[in-house]
């Protein structure tokens, strides 16, 4: 073989010094305008026309964080019966979690005893897996009505609590 055919395998598509150039111009610049590219287009189409529906678009900016319910005050009380079939009636029917049973005088017996301040207490902050009852839907007196309600259907003598004078 000779030696100029071996230096000619070895050679690439670059001969001279000005395709050097422009291969390595294209090398550099071309991916730089293909991401430019891409990135554009996969921004364009969350963009919104101009005066598109202006007024959501600030009112869903500037939107509320909380909720302040105000409820009215002076409705009268539900009893003991019905707050306790909306709110307890769930667990206690069924002993689900540890609940004592509705009418249950064997299971109920020990907690009547701690009193009824120390039960509606317990309802009101929860207690084991019952969750707290304060805060609801049921006022705090509605809820020492279910208490009632609940502990006088398995022997308890507890007087419902009135309502406070306004």
């Amino acid at each position: 073989m000779s030696e100029n055919s071996h230096e000619e395998a070895h050679t690439g598509p670059i001969k001279t010094p000005e395709q050097l150039l422009w291969y390595s111009l294209v090398a550099f610049v071309l991916p730089v305008f293909v991401i430019i590219g891409l990135v554009y287009y996969v921004t364009s189409n969350n963009k919104t026309a101009p005066g598109s529906n202006m007024e959501q678009s600030v009112v869903q900016r500037i939107q509320k964080v909380g909720v302040v319910e105000v409820r009215d005050a002076n409705r009268p009380l539900k009893s003991g019966a019905e707050v306790y079939q909306a709110q307890c009636a769930a667990c206690h029917n069924a002993g689900a979690a540890g609940a004592p049973k509705y009418a249950d005088a064997a299971a109920w017996a020990p907690r009547i005893k701690t009193g009824f301040e120390s039960l509606w207490n317990s309802s009101l902050k929860g207690k084991g897996a019952m969750a707290a009852q304060s805060g609801g839907d049921h006022s705090d007196i509605e809820i020492g009505r279910a208490v009632v309600h609940l502990t006088n259907s398995a022997g308890g003598k507890f007087a419902e609590p009135k309502a406070p004078t306004p």
